[in-house]
């Protein structure tokens, strides 16, 4: 298994990194990929806790808004979201009439949250790198993630004793998640230090990060948890799914997109 992640990852990492400095439509496909898989597994996860979203409705909303930050002289994200959250309860009714389900409320509220939840947060990641020093803010919103994943990993394995959210992800440690803390703020001030910005703004904003960011992936595990999965797919060998590779990043980049708009761009 460690071999596999290692492959995995030395393949997948050069090409994520030529795609983010290439931007513009090659980081759109990539993104779109990423993206779009997510939310065919989040379905499945559905699917597999007895639900019935409807995956073409939910995959095509989620392709629109990240059209929408592609293309944003043609303001997409309104009407589409509009038209999306009708369209999917349209298809519910049906749905039940046709006595296809007998959870549609469910049904319609996991097609149009899996959507909005990974397709907006795959449109924040395109408009982050359309911004002035794009590829910068990228940097920021991975490498801090990447970093205190592995500082909480060694330290969780070496000295890991007092459990830190047993029911949600049993192996995470207390130990292991302070020093995931400490290395995600550390990577963030010198990342935002070599941009030349301001060391006060660098150390909040690697506290936000490097606090907030790992429950994106205990929420992706309280999706799993709850339907008996162990990962949300098998596409990356020795990594597990699309959303399993991003569960984390998905809290970083809004915290990122929003930080540098109000305070730095």
């Amino acid at each position: 298994m460690l071999g596999q992640r290692v492959l995995s990852a030395a393949i997948l990492i050069p090409l994520a990194a030529l795609l983010a400095y290439l931007g513009g439509w090659w980081f759109f496909v990539a993104i779109a990929a990423i993206i779009l898989m997510a939310i065919y597994e989040f379905y499945q996860l559905t699917i597999a806790g007895g639900y019935h979203p409807a995956v073409p409705v939910g995959i095509l909303f989620g392709l629109g808004l990240l059209l929408a930050a592609r293309l944003p002289q043609l303001s997409l994200a309104e009407p589409l979201i509009t038209i999306i959250l009708v369209l999917s309860l349209i298809w519910h009714l049906a749905a039940y009439e046709m006595k296809l389900t007998d959870k549609p409320t469910g049904d319609w509220a996991l097609t149009v949250a899996g959507a909005l939840y990974l397709g907006w947060m795959g449109h924040l990641f395109l408009r982050l790198r359309d911004l002035p020093n794009g590829l910068w803010w990228i940097i920021l919103v991975c490498v801090p993630i990447w970093v205190g994943d592995t500082g909480a990993y060694l330290v969780g394995v070496k000295w890991g004793k007092h459990k830190c959210c047993p029911r949600l992800s049993p192996k995470k440690s207390w130990e292991g998640t302070v020093a995931g803390w400490v290395t995600g703020a550390l990577s963030t001030v010198v990342i935002w230090q070599l941009i030349g910005l301001p060391l006060a703004q660098g150390f909040i904003l690697g506290l936000l990060l490097s606090v907030i960011t790992p429950l994106g992936d205990l929420a992706e595990s309280m999706f799993k948890r709850q339907v008996g999965v162990k990962d949300s797919g098998n596409l990356i060998p020795g990594h597990g799914g699309a959303l399993d590779r991003i569960d984390s990043l998905l809290f970083s980049v809004p915290i990122v997109f929003y930080y540098v708009t109000y305070l730095v761009v």
